[in-house]
């Protein structure tokens, strides 16, 4: 799926298009890799929703000791303005995790949210099955990402981040 690899080109801060991998293996659905231009490893994972039209969604997720990075993409999103700062409330299944966290868009079907580097983010994460965003003030775009096997997949990302060359 090309929207994979634009999101991991986003989250490294490389645009470049070239799917080059020097480690890649799967947990479930999820996807885990290091690509040769990157300097982290992401876990990605991407479904079409029956109920929902049929729509595209992915979630791209990095890290390092410094920051979490999140990219999602929704097909059913018209962002207007790149670079556009959106606020919105972060949840999993069972726990808040943030309130009123920033996130970019990047084009108008993906939002990047980046944030310090917080061990229970990532606890939350890994116990999760739904991640959802709550727009401020725009419950049209607010939305619910499912995220079975989180764990395994952060775990991975994790062998994969101490694994790197």
């Amino acid at each position: 799926m090309n929207r994979f690899l634009f999101a991991a080109g986003l989250l490294a801060g490389a645009l470049s298009a070239g799917p080059a991998l020097a480690q890649q293996s799967k947990v479930g659905d999820w996807s885990i890799e290091k690509r040769t231009q990157d300097t982290h490893c992401n876990a990605s994972r991407g479904y079409k929703d029956k109920d929902d039209e049929n729509r595209d969604y992915v979630i791209v997720i990095t890290y390092s000791d410094k920051a979490i990075v999140i990219v999602m993409i929704y097909d059913g999103w018209e962002w207007d303005k790149i670079g556009e700062v959106l606020r919105a409330d972060v949840g999993t299944d069972d726990a808040d995790i943030m309130k009123k966290a920033k996130w970019e868009v990047m084009d108008k079907t993906t939002v990047r949210g980046v944030f310090e580097y917080d061990q229970s983010i990532m606890d939350r994460l890994s116990k999760a099955k739904r991640l959802t965003l709550d727009f401020e003030d725009d419950d049209d775009d607010s939305i619910e990402m499912q995220i079975p096997r989180a764990g395994e997949a952060l775990a991975a990302l994790k062998f994969c981040e101490e694994n790197r060359k």
